[in-house]
């Protein structure tokens, strides 16, 4: 969100004042945002040609990028990242890097987890536009969950991070808080996912069938607030929307997911995102590539998530 303070020595048209104040917000763009609620004028929705005066205040929730976009440096898409990535580890073959939730993890836009990794590596020193190697992602979270995400900074690196992250070498362990509380507290679920690309979701199945994939979901409760439960969830398997979907298939679904939450409860508890966090990655003790033998042992923590103390408290419930 960006909020402006009106300057102007003369009433103006709303619309006229933001287009001066950012010229990439066209009459369309406008429109748009209008429609989609995120332009208000001392708190209020009001039209686009509604006069503003020195000392009013407007509150825009529009991206940056799209604020920006006549700002947009030439050259490739991670110039444009609004800042290097937050590291947890870096050593020549990987990058740990901490993803805010919101942020997509690659895609079109120019400020994406991927880029804002190359664009630390360039201030590195380590990345250029003409590098024979790209570093890639190894592995993926949706935008709305935050945490940690593995990259490689070599081909070698990039092969040996996917096949252990397919053979579950590396432990993924989660922390999240859901609308209810699980019964029993600990547990391993075992079941099967099957996708459904008409609606974008995934479904859990007690049964197998054609096309569906197996799932093993561990949880454990950490502590418990009013009707909401603090998880710590660890990754066997890893498919599409795995957590969000298996948790919410035993009544327990994460606080601030709008495909498989309380939409009430988000709605009156005001989330944003859902409440998820890749909070740790766990390398195996032995790994027998002598390139990568520095990696053995070594466990990974991302900071852990605002609501995370909040459920321990019993502020948030």
């Amino acid at each position: 969100m960006k909020i402006l303070k009106v300057k102007c020595l003369a009433p103006t048209r709303l619309d006229n004042y933001l287009m001066q104040q950012f010229p990439a917000l066209n009459p369309g763009r406008l429109n748009k945002a209008l429609r989609e609620n995120k332009i208000k004028l001392n708190g209020k929705k009001q039209p686009l040609s509604t006069r503003v005066m020195a000392g009013d205040e407007i509150k825009l929730f529009i991206l940056d990028e799209v604020l920006d976009a006549d700002r947009r440096v030439d050259g490739p898409a991670w110039k444009n990242a609004r800042g290097p990535a937050q590291v947890i580890y870096d050593c020549p073959q990987i990058l740990v890097v901490n993803k805010p939730a919101g942020l997509a993890v690659d895609g079109p836009e120019d400020d994406t987890l991927l880029n804002r990794a190359l664009l630390y590596l360039n201030q590195q020193g380590e990345y250029k536009e003409n590098s024979l190697y790209t570093p890639a992602l190894c592995h993926r979270l949706d935008t709305g969950t935050s945490g940690l995400v593995l990259l490689a900074k070599t081909a070698a690196a990039e092969e040996f991070l996917v096949n252990a992250i397919k053979e579950r070498l590396i432990r993924k362990t989660y922390l999240c808080v859901t609308f209810g509380r699980p019964v029993p507290p600990a547990a391993t679920l075992h079941s099967f996912l099957t996708k459904d690309s008409v609606h974008g979701i995934v479904r859990i199945l007690d049964e197998p069938k054609s096309g569906a994939k197996e799932i093993i979901t561990a949880y454990d409760t950490i502590a418990v607030s009013g009707r909401l439960a603090l998880l710590r969830v660890e990754l066997v398997t890893g498919r599409t929307h795995q957590i969000r979907a298996h948790l919410a298939s035993i009544g327990c679904p994460i606080l601030g997911d709008s495909k498989y939450g309380n939409n009430a409860a988000n709605r009156e508890l005001k989330l944003k995102y859902q409440a998820l966090c890749a909070w740790e990655l766990a390398f195996p003790k032995k790994i027998s590539d002598p390139q990568f033998a520095a990696l053995a042992g070594k466990v990974f923590r991302a900071p852990k998530p605002w609501y995370y103390q909040q459920v321990l408290d019993g502020t948030l419930k």
